[in-house]
Formats: C-alpha cells, sequence, structure tokens
C-alpha cells in the first residue's frame, strides 16, 4: 500500500503562484511514477502533469510553460509548482501515484482545495 498526503493549497490571486506538495509513504518503490490531476466543481478530474520514476515529464496543454513537476526521490516528494495561475483553476488538487502493468494501479491523496480569485 502507498499512502499519499498532499498539502500547499489556498488562496491565490490571478497571476500569482503556489507550490503543492505530496508526500508519499508505504511502498513507494512499487510505483512507476506519480501525477497531479485536478478536479473542477462540475466537471471531470483531469490530468495536470506527470512524473515517471526516469524523470520523464508530461503536462496538459493548458499549462505547459506555467506548471513544474519535481520529485525529491530522497524525501518521496512530489511537488508542483504552479505559476501565472488562472481563475479557471480553481479546483481541487490531487496527487496520484500509479503502478503501471497489464493494468493500472492508481493510489490517491486526499486533494488539496486551490482557489484562484480574479
Amino acid at each position: 500500500q502507498v499512502q499519499l498526503v498532499e498539502s500547499g493549497g489556498g488562496l491565490v490571486q490571478a497571476g500569482g503562484s503556489l507550490r503543492l506538495s505530496c508526500a508519499a509513504s508505504g511502498s513507494t518503490s512499487s510505483l512507476s511514477g506519480m501525477a497531479w490531476y485536478r478536479q473542477a466543481p462540475g466537471k471531470q478530474r483531469e490530468l495536470v502533469a506527470d512524473i515517471t520514476n526516469g524523470g520523464s515529464t508530461n503536462y496538459a496543454d493548458s499549462v505547459k510553460g506555467r506548471f513544474t513537476i519535481s520529485r525529491d526521490n530522497a524525501k518521496n516528494t512530489m511537488y508542483l509548482q504552479m505559476n501565472s495561475l488562472k481563475p479557471e483553476e480553481t479546483a481541487v488538487y490531487y496527487c496520484n501515484g500509479y503502478r503501471s502493468g497489464l493494468r493500472r494501479y492508481n493510489y490517491w491523496g486526499q486533494g488539496t482545495q486551490v482557489t484562484v480569485s480574479s
């Protein structure tokens, strides 16, 4: 089992920045990669960015150039630096850890609220 705990959410004005953290514990060596998702009210959960164990990253088109995903393997912690935030990015941000294979297995954190005011 893997436990994921997010932190760093809050209220920020449009154009501002926030850094989210996700601390992983448990069987973290079983993970193939980690990711950030977000879910706005009334919308489906969407991928924001992911990072593999090898360090390869992938971003949603809407956040490219503004968000940066990173990992500190020594601390079992993943980060999401978010710059130039927009009001439409108000959402609950979720940390995800996954195991690849015949069937992807996901672990989820409880989520952290990010609110961007206009």
